[in-house]
Order: C-alpha cells, then structure tokens, then sequence
C-alpha cells in the first residue's frame, strides 16, 4: 500500500525546490509530490525530470501536482488534482490505470465526489492553518476529520486519506486516531534542523497509532 508520509515540495526557484526535496529524500522520505506553481514551464520539466532520477535512486514514489501531461511526458508514478483541475477520467484517459491519481478535497460532498471519480487516495485538508498555500479552504479540525471519516464507514466506503495543512509532530496521534490513513506534509520538513530525527519520529507515530 502507500506510504503514510508524503512530503509536498516548497521552493521559489528549482535550486530551491531541489535542496528541499534532497533533504526530504535524504532523511527517510518515500513519497514526493512536485508542487512548483511559480515557474516557467521549462523550469518545471527541467526540475521533475531531475527530481525523478532522484526518486528512483532512493526508491521513493514519484507524484506531479496537477500536470497530468508533465506526468504522463516523463513517465512519473502519478499526479495529484484540485478540484479544479483536470477531471479523473480525463487524467486516467492520458495516463492509464497503472499510475497514481489523488484528489484534494475539503467536504464530505468532496470525498464523496471523488470517491466516485475513482481516485487512488485523497488530500483531505486544511488541518489547520498553513503558509505553504494559498487560498486557503475551511478549516477541519480534529472534529471535521472523525465527523467525515465516520460518515464514510457508515457508507461502507474504504480509501485511503490524507490530513494535510500545518501539522506538527503533536498533531500526528490525535489525526490517526480519526482514523485517516497518513498525513502529507510542507513546512514542517523544510524547517526541521534535524529532518531525519523528524522523520523517523514521523513515521514511528504514523505506523504506531494505526
């Protein structure tokens, strides 16, 4: 199944991007979604086909956030859709069934919806207040993750979830006990000084409170 951890990439630039995410794959992560909306196209293919070579030589999945053709070009191991962007059927159309397609979502309507469209996984989020995004969605809370994980298993509905936005390494047991399946994470790599002491204290709480 999918790693617990994913780690979303911050950066201005591609020297920034990478540096970030070098250190994430460094210190023990195994899932990187390529998040770099300030850029030139050019800049983003020259970065994912880079970050790419990366991944496979730490054997990490390889995520493009909303680029479906990026992914598709350079034979990433998905991508990941706003509600916004690109349908699912239209993204598997280009990609095929092999490769990984998740969904943001911020409501119960939204799982729901894409759990209809067959997503592979789902970003449900903001935790709570992040820097690393704008346009903010509501705010869910400890109470709006267990309201929408609950809602689901009364329908019978098993897919895996993500909690997403502003988490810290407090917030990692009360977020599993909702019952959702990992967390994907920003800020918190980025400005950690001890990354692989984060990550593996990441990874035992993730796996710890299943």
């Amino acid at each position: 199944m999918y790693n617990r951890l994913q780690y979303i990439s911050d950066g201005n630039t591609v020297e920034e991007q990478t540096q970030n995410i070098q250190k994430a794959l460094q210190n023990g992560c195994k899932w990187i979604q390529l998040r770099f909306k300030k850029s030139t196209p050019e800049d983003l293919f020259t970065l994912a086909k880079s970050i790419k070579e990366l991944c496979a030589n730490y054997n990490a999945t390889f995520i493009i956030n909303d680029n479906v053709q990026l992914a598709k070009d350079i034979d990433a191991d998905g991508v990941h859709l706003g509600l916004t962007d690109m349908k699912i059927d239209y993204a598997r159309g280009i990609l095929g069934n092999s490769k990984i397609i998740g969904g943001t979502a911020n409501t119960l309507e939204d799982v729901l919806q894409r759990v209809e469209e067959k997503c592979d996984y789902i970003g449900l989020g903001p935790f709570q207040f992040t820097s690393t995004k704008a346009n903010l969605s509501p705010i869910l809370g400890l109470e709006g993750y267990h309201n929408i994980i609950e809602k689901l298993i009364s329908k019978h509905i098993e897919i895996p979830i993500y909690a997403i936005g502003g988490i810290t390494l407090e917030n990692i047991e009360p977020l599993m006990q909702t019952g959702i399946y990992g967390i994907a994470l920003s800020g918190l790599i980025n400005k950690s000084e001890k990354t692989s002491e984060l990550i593996n204290q990441l990874n035992e709480k993730l796996h710890d409170n299943i």
